[in-house]
This record gives C-alpha cells, sequence and structure tokens, in this order.
C-alpha cells in the first residue's frame, strides 16, 4: 500500500481539498481527524473532536489507542487499499500516524501550499476561526451553527426540565453543503436531527415511547435530550445505553454532524 500525506496549518483548507486532492493523486482512502474515509464514507474511526479535552484530541487525531490502531488496521486490510492519503498539520505529524497505525513511511507529501493560494487559504481560515464553518470529507461537508439562540425565548436556554416543550420558528439551524455542489446550500433542521434521534430510538426493545425531546447545539455537535417511557421489567441501564448508542451512531451517519451527548431521563414504566 502507497502512502501519501496532505500537510497544511490547522484551518487553512485541508479538508476542504482532500477530496479532490486525493483523487489526483490516486488514494483511495484518507485519514483525517481520526477518522479512516474511503469513497465518500467513514469506514473507521471516530472524530478526534469528540473528545473532552485537547491532549485528548491530539491523541485520538495521532493513533495513540492500541483499540483504535488495531480498527484501522483490520478495514484498511479488509477493504485492500492501494493508497492511503493522512491529513495532519506537519511532516512529524503525518509520518508520526503513518508509524502509529503500521503502514509504510510517507513516500509523498503534497502541501496546502501547492494546490491553493494565500488569499483562499486566508479565507478557509476565516471562515473557521470567525464564521465557525467546519469541514469533513465525507464527501466535504460544511457545518456552521447559526447564532440564532441571542433570539431564542430566555426558557431554551436555561431550560432544566426535558418535558418543557419550546416551539419556535426561528430555532437553530444546521447548514450543510456539500463542497463541489453548485446546486447552492442545503438546510438540516432541528425536527430532521429530532425525527431520526426519535426514529431510532423507537426501534429499541424496551422502550414504549419517546415522550419528548430537545436539541441544543454546541460548537462541536449537538446535545440531545430524550424524556422516554420504558417497558416495565427491562433492564433500564442496557435499554437506555442501547438507544444512546443508536440514535448517536444514526444521527451522525446520516448528518455527519457530531452528536456529543445523548441524555436520556426515564420518565416512567409500563406493562
Amino acid at each position: 500500500m502507497r502512502v501519501i500525506a496532505f500537510v497544511g496549518p490547522s484551518g487553512t483548507g485541508k479538508s476542504y481539498r482532500s477530496v479532490m486532492v486525493s483523487q489526483q493523486y490516486g488514494a483511495d482512502a484518507i485519514i483525517d481527524d481520526g477518522l479512516l474515509i474511503s469513497h465518500g464514507k467513514v469506514i473507521a474511526g471516530t472524530s478526534a473532536k469528540k473528545e473532552p479535552t485537547k491532549i485528548a484530541s491530539v491523541k485520538h487525531a495521532l493513533f495513540m489507542n492500541p483499540s483504535q490502531v488495531n480498527e484501522i488496521k483490520k478495514v484498511l486490510k479488509r477493504n485492500k487499499i492501494k493508497c492511503l492519503m493522512i491529513l495532519g498539520t506537519s511532516d512529524g505529524m503525518v509520518n508520526k500516524i503513518a508509524k502509529n497505525i503500521g503502514v509504510h513511511e510517507v513516500e509523498q507529501i503534497i502541501r496546502i501550499e501547492d494546490v491553493a493560494t494565500p488569499e483562499e487559504m486566508n479565507m478557509a481560515l476565516r471562515m473557521r476561526t470567525v464564521e465557525g464553518k467546519h469541514v469533513i470529507p465525507v464527501p466535504t461537508f460544511e457545518i456552521k451553527k447559526e447564532f440564532s439562540g441571542y433570539f431564542l425565548h430566555p426558557l431554551r436556554r436555561f431550560q432544566k426540565n426535558l418535558d418543557s416543550e419550546i416551539t419556535t420558528a426561528e430555532a437553530d439551524k444546521s447548514i450543510v453543503r456539500p463542497t463541489f455542489s453548485y446546486m447552492g446550500d442545503y438546510i438540516i433542521s432541528d425536527n430532521v436531527i429530532n425525527s431520526i434521534a426519535i426514529h431510532e430510538a423507537q426501534k429499541i426493545n424496551g422502550l414504549i415511547k419517546v415522550q419528548n425531546i430537545n436539541l441544543r447545539k454546541t460548537g462541536h455537535g449537538v446535545h440531545i435530550d430524550m424524556t422516554v417511557i420504558l417497558q416495565y421489567g427491562c433492564d433500564i441501564f442496557s435499554v437506555c445505553k442501547n438507544i444512546q448508542l443508536a440514535v448517536r451512531n444514526n444521527v451522525e451517519q446520516y448528518t455527519s454532524i457530531n452528536a456529543r451527548r445523548i441524555n436520556i431521563l426515564v420518565k416512567n414504566l409500563r406493562k
């Protein structure tokens, strides 16, 4: 398996351009921020941005966890990847990743300066730091949080009771735009994410009803609070854990938005 790398400072547009560069140089898989991506799909790994601290995030991106490394190795072998492109902020970082996951040394490094002008890199940096946009190549979505929360009903910001339902036409939205589409913006509203979460939760044995759901946005993803009614006699812990996993995995798969927290409140048990 050939190993190449795409290197540039954080926020200068590597992820934005990674699909184009991988196609140009014949790479059929990309490693970016803890994820292994092939043909527009995440086939292994989880985003380093989910980690609770900066240090943990760096370790995750460098593949310093043995179980994480084993998963990547198995998937690389199973998918018969012929050329792997590693994204990183420095030569040292991409070489470290290659060593940690046990692949050949990086044989070629493409730099962001080779494919983007200084103006384009400055624009990408401004989009990251000022506008809050984040890009992931799956197949390269831009996710932006609109700060309409300043005008939300005050109860929405300080809501403690998960049974309180606030309806507003000015709710937060996650704007998702495929990078190589010229058809304009696509908007995923809160209602879509809520519908996915409820639909997936209802597939879990032991759940009778999702009584209420509340979505909260953060700078790195969404928090979902669910009030549920479970079947009397079920293993409450196991059912809640299965709901969390199902909701998180499917929200992320269908929207490419990080599901940071899935909080479950069991309100009642019924036969």
